[in-house]
């Protein structure tokens, strides 16, 4: 069972962060080879401090995943021309880890400035979040392109699942991500095996 959970997180993860780019597992293998062990090793660091971070990590990239594709616009913050996604009741008092994020990137842009995207980060993150408590790995597709606005609206628009949700609206929200109930109840399960693990 926990295998099937992996894989339908992973596919989950592959369908809502396709973009057009070509996304590979070695897309900074030649112009930032320590990206993923500087991600990794940040990670580990954050979690040691406070398991709890592992979820949340996860979390975030989830969230941002579910509004417009996992383009690290939830991590902007809001500029004189839109409103970012943080504020969103679906994510206001619950995702965080940002600062840890903004540490991670600090320290990529330390090895190799410019080359590495913060919505590569984040699905980096969520992988070694999941490894560093104990979960299993897979290798996560790179080469997503940072998204340049952000969307309250969008955020607030009922496509995240707030925690008020009843099961027909979780269940018709994955649905609209072409996921099926059973998925739903896989990745939710993942995600609370997350959080007791932490």
């Amino acid at each position: 069972m926990a295998t099937l959970s992996v894989v339908l997180f992973i596919i989950f993860m592959l369908f809502i962060g396709s973009s057009s780019a070509q996304l590979s597992t070695d897309f900074y293998d030649k112009t930032c080879p320590k990206a993923l062990s500087t991600v990794k090793s940040a990670v580990e660091s954050a979690v040691a401090k406070e398991k709890r971070m592992g979820a949340s990590l996860l979390r975030l990239h989830f969230h941002d995943c579910f509004v417009q594709g996992c383009d690290g616009s939830i991590l902007l913050d809001d500029t004189s021309s839109f409103t970012g996604e943080k504020t969103a009741g679906p994510n206001r008092n619950s995702v965080r880890g940002f600062n840890v994020v903004d540490n991670i990137k600090s320290k990529v842009e330390a090895v190799c400035p410019g080359v590495v995207s913060c919505a590569d980060i984040l699905a980096i993150a969520a992988r070694d979040s999941v490894v560093t408590l104990g979960g299993p790995s897979w290798k996560v597709k790179l080469g997503r392109r940072d998204s340049k606005s952000a969307s309250l609206s969008a955020a607030n628009s009922g496509v995240i699942p707030p925690p008020t949700s009843t099961l027909n609206n979780l269940i018709n929200r994955f649905q609209a991500r072409g996921l099926s109930a059973k998925d739903m109840a896989v990745l939710s399960g993942i995600y609370l095996i997350i959080l007791l693990l932490a």
